[in-house]
């Protein structure tokens, strides 16, 4: 399908930025849910909403620009062209990097939570799950944008290039001709990277979702989004191993995301034992159930 909604003059409307922004209402509705569920003030999350839109595309598109993927824009291209680097009115940004959209979104959380002498760990709760299904639904827009797949594969859900609108060369074909290009991706059905990561954060999503309510009483506020360092991260080392466009380190065989994936692991294990080392049952929080009204405590 055309990545272009609608086109007036210069600037354009397309499905990549739409499905970001539906994506972040929805896991905005999912985080009310949580929040309210915890009794906090679910307005709250409307309030922050727009300062974590803002930040986490200006983080998305920072790690994206100074990124150095092998074959793609990065670096290398906006240096020359800085212009490209907020050239949002030729149909969109084509480069988010997920790793800086979290970043710029914590950010702009930990300043909102501050100014509101709000409890840090425990709002982080509440907005993991939203995030979860906000990063499951804009992946879909990579897919229309036809960007983010792997090697070629004969597997039945291969991703297949529509050649009659804009594709991401594959990197296998970097130097080629344009017809060679052509005829090359007509007949060849790649890995759907995007899919893949898709799913795992839909997974994820469930997961607390479902386990979150189950263990809550053993839960300390915190351990859901340290949870969601595990989680995400591990889905992103095995998907980048299918990126053959992945930003590289130095470092022979690992990709920049996964540098960073086991990095952020590495804190989700290290910061779950040590708050359950001693297994001091979880302090008491606030929960809404059916038959009791929720007290008001101390985070």
């Amino acid at each position: 399908m055309n990545p272009v909604i609608i086109s007036i003059g210069p600037f354009a409307v397309t499905w990549y930025g739409l499905l970001i922004v539906i994506g972040a209402v929805v896991g905005a509705w999912v985080a009310t849910v949580e929040a309210k569920r915890r009794g906090e003030d679910p307005e709250h999350v409307w309030n922050v909403l727009p300062w974590l839109l803002v930040a986490g595309i200006i983080g998305a598109r920072l790690y994206h620009v100074f990124s150095n993927p092998v074959g793609g824009l990065g670096w290398s291209w906006y240096r020359e062209h800085p212009i490209d680097i907020i050239n949002f009115w030729s149909g969109g940004f084509r480069g988010l990097g997920i790793f800086g959209g979290v970043l710029g979104g914590f950010i702009a959380l930990v300043l909102y939570v501050r100014w509101k002498k709000l409890s840090l760990p425990r709002w982080l709760d509440i907005v993991i799950p939203g995030v979860l299904i906000a990063q499951a639904m804009g992946r879909f827009g990579n897919f229309i944008n036809q960007e983010l797949y792997g090697p070629p594969t004969t597997l039945p859900w291969g991703f297949k290039i529509n050649t009659n609108f804009p594709f991401q060369t594959p990197t296998e074909m970097l130097g080629r001709s344009p017809q060679e290009i052509l005829e090359y991706v007509a007949v060849t059905r790649f890995h759907p990277t995007f899919f893949y990561e898709a799913s795992w954060n839909l997974v994820g999503f469930i997961l607390v979702m479902v386990f979150g309510r189950k263990l809550y009483p053993k839960l300390r506020d915190g351990d859901i989004f340290l949870f969601s360092r595990l989680w995400y991260p591990l889905g992103r080392l095995i998907v980048e191993m299918f990126r053959p466009d992945a930003w590289v380190t130095g470092l022979p065989g690992l990709a920049t995301a996964q540098l960073v994936s086991l990095g952020l692991m590495a804190m989700g294990i290290v910061g779950l034992i040590l708050r359950h080392r001693n297994g001091r049952p979880a302090p008491a929080t606030a929960v809404e159930t059916p038959n009791e009204p929720a007290e008001e405590t101390s985070a």
